[in-house]
């Protein structure tokens, strides 16, 4: 999986302080300097200020203001599975690659079972993977090689009759009925900055499925460069403490 930040607010936590500041303040803020804006909070730098003001609005649970700096994110390779959990998500927007009218029609079946096309899961090929309500714990090489060649075998045949059902004219709205839930698509989601922390709540929890939590780690990577105050404090301060920040 692939997951790149296509746009975002610029200067985001300067919009984020300038809508928590104005809650607070008879003047039009629109009218007047960052720095005006700001001059009544703690700090000898406006980087300073900025810190003290945002550190208070999350510790004191103020997320509104947060809901201003939006984020647009392309992800690349996402099994339906894991769009099916991340869908379930309110306040996000999101384009999926449709496949009424995109075909995999040139794909080799027999590289399905090697991760073209489909997502392997890790349990697939790890003896010592753990998952949730697993039944059992770590299992020997003989069953692996046996779930590698089951899963393998089962995709392939998946993809290979998905294509043969194409050659036969049926639609592809209607072929890829025959695909297993694993199969990998596109994804564009747009979300504002408390909604991000949200779906990290949620997402990046270790009871999470490994795939979407991994994808969630990633947008938190890039979101911590394009807001960086902001999910420093959430990464020291709140992840993992089921925050639940949605309305």
């Amino acid at each position: 999986m692939k997951v790149a930040l296509l746009e975002a607010t610029p200067d985001p936590e300067e919009v984020i302080c300038r809508a928590a500041r104005n809650d607070y303040m008879s003047e039009y803020g629109a009218e007047q300097s960052f720095a005006d804006v700001m001059a009544d909070i703690d700090g000898e730098t406006l980087e300073d200020r900025k810190r003290t003001l945002i550190s208070h609005l999350l510790d004191h649970g103020h997320f509104g203001p947060f809901e201003h700096a939006q984020a647009t994110f392309h992800v690349e390779g996402m099994s339906r599975a894991c769009m099916a959990q991340l869908t379930r998500h309110r306040h996000v927007s999101f384009d999926v690659q449709s496949m009424r009218y995109v075909a995999f029609d040139d794909v080799d079946p027999a590289a399905v079972g090697d991760g073209e096309l489909v997502v392997t899961p890790p349990s697939a090929s790890d003896p010592d993977w753990i998952g949730r309500n697993q039944q059992g714990g770590a299992v020997d090489e003989e069953t692996i090689e046996k779930r590698e060649d089951v899963f393998g075998n089962a995709v392939e045949r998946a993809v290979a009759d998905y294509q043969e059902l194409l050659d036969l004219g049926m639609p592809p709205e209607d072929a890829r009925f025959v695909l297993p839930i694993g199969t990998k698509v596109n994804v564009v989601m747009s979300l504002n900055a408390r909604m991000l922390m949200h779906v990290a709540d949620m997402r990046a929890a270790a009871d999470s499925q490994w795939e979407i939590r991994g994808m969630t780690e990633d947008v938190l990577d890039l979101a911590a460069e394009w807001c960086p105050i902001t999910f420093e404090h959430y990464e020291a301060r709140m992840k993992n403490r089921k925050n639940r920040l949605a309305p």
